[in-house]
Parts: C-alpha cells; sequence; structure tokens
C-alpha cells in the first residue's frame, strides 16, 4: 500500500478518478434539486386539509422509506425496460436518488412546520392571509430555520449513497474506481483514494450542519433572553 510506484501509477490515472468525482458531483447535484423539490411538496402535502394529498404524502413516504435503495435502483435500471421504458444511467441515478431522500425531506419538512406555534396561524389568519399566504409568508421561513440541519445532513447521505451507480452499472466515482482497481489489481491505494475523495464532498457539508446548528442556537437565546427579561421585570414589556 506504501510503495510508492503503486502511487505513482495512480496519479498517472487520476484523469480516472477526477471523470468519476465528476459523475458523483453531477448526479448527486440533480438528485438534489429533484429531493428538494418532491420533499417540501410531500412534505406540505402531510398538513393541508385535503385527505387525499395527506394520503399521498403517506403512501410516498413510507413506500421509499420502507424499501431499500438498492431495490428501487434495480426496479429503475432492470424493471422498467421491460415495460418499454429504458432510461439512461445518469437519469436512473438521479431519480433513485432524489426520490429516495425526497422522502426523508418531506418528514423533515413536515416536522419543521408542525415545530411553529400555532398561535403563528392564528395571527396569520387574523390578518387576513389565507392557507398557502400563511404558508409562504409566514411559516415556511421559520420552519426552514427548524429544518435546515437536518436538511443538511441528508444531503451528506445522498453524496454517500450515490455510490449506488457503481452497481448498475454506473459511471460514478466508486464505479471508475472498481474498474481501476481490476484493471491494475492495486486495490488499497485506489479505494483510499475514493474514501479521501468522498471526504472531501462530505465534510464541508457536516461542517455546514454543525455551524448552522450553533447559529440557529444562538439566534434562539437571543430570542429568549428578551423574553426572560421582560419576564423578571428587568425590561420594560
Amino acid at each position: 500500500m506504501f510503495e510508492l510506484w503503486q502511487w505513482q501509477q495512480l496519479f498517472s490515472d487520476w484523469r480516472v478518478f477526477a471523470a468519476g468525482l465528476g459523475q458523483t458531483i453531477l448526479a448527486s447535484g440533480l438528485a438534489l434539486v429533484l429531493s428538494l423539490v418532491l420533499g417540501v411538496f410531500m412534505g406540505l402535502f402531510a398538513l393541508v386539509p385535503l385527505r387525499a394529498l395527506r394520503w399521498l404524502n403517506r403512501v410516498y413516504v413510507e413506500v421509499f422509506q420502507n424499501t431499500p435503495l438498492l431495490v428501487q435502483t434495480f426496479f429503475l435500471y432492470y424493471g422498467l425496460p421491460h415495460a418499454g421504458i429504458t432510461l439512461p444511467v445518469l437519469a436512473v441515478g438521479v431519480i433513485a436518488l432524489g426520490v429516495y431522500t425526497g422522502a426523508y425531506i418531506a418528514e423533515i419538512v413536515r416536522a419543521g412546520v408542525q415545530a411553529i406555534p400555532k398561535g403563528q396561524y392564528e395571527a396569520a389568519y387574523s390578518q387576513g392571509f389565507g392557507y398557502w399566504a400563511t404558508m409562504r409568508h409566514i411559516i415556511l421561513p421559520q420552519a426552514i430555520r427548524v429544518a435546515l440541519p437536518p436538511l443538511t445532513n441528508q444531503v451528506v447521505n445522498l453524496v454517500k449513497n450515490s455510490q449506488i451507480l457503481a452497481l448498475i452499472p454506473g459511471y460514478d466515482l466508486m464505479y471508475q474506481a472498481d474498474s481501476w482497481t481490476q484493471q491494475t489489481l492495486l486495490y488499497q491505494p485506489g479505494y483510499v483514494t475514493v474514501a479521501v475523495l468522498y471526504l472531501c464532498l462530505t465534510l464541508p457539508l457536516a461542517h455546514l450542519a454543525r455551524k448552522l446548528e450553533r447559529m440557529l442556537a444562538r439566534g434562539r437565546a437571543e430570542e429568549v433572553r428578551p423574553t426572560v427579561a421582560r419576564a423578571s421585570g428587568s425590561v420594560p414589556a
């Protein structure tokens, strides 16, 4: 593993890993957009007065949270062609990752909205806001602050789950590394490099999640402090 010639060969083939890393970033970015769109709408569907939309939310969340991502991906890649639908590998990866992660984001959005006190709704309705206007202008901006840290963690999971593309067969970072190591038999440098590259992608996101949590904690403390001061009588109400 530590022999210099092995690393020299790996660095001479750096384009293989760079191509895989680029495809992983592309697939993860597109899947993130899809998962956010699905997650926000499905999360809101859980809270609307229409029973059909609430039912649609539960079916979506239960199906995609309780079946393995591998099975969903294999169904798209191997199952759909039997119905006359053949999708490119990138499309399979984006749809599988996006729909799977969207189910988790839907639950985060639902929990974030439900964390907002009911008094906020009543205050908005008393000012003449309708349901969707209340959501857009009053509730969602506050819910986003609550949901942001767990959403960032889901982005990290989405990037790590992108290795599923290597099994269908894909052309992401893991697939390129597998192909390279099988040709050169240099398994240890190849997989160590893959681990380092995934760390380079996910560590900044994990750091961002922790930073957001600290910022939100400080924001809540600053909101609570005047309230406590007023309650104690040190500040006029």
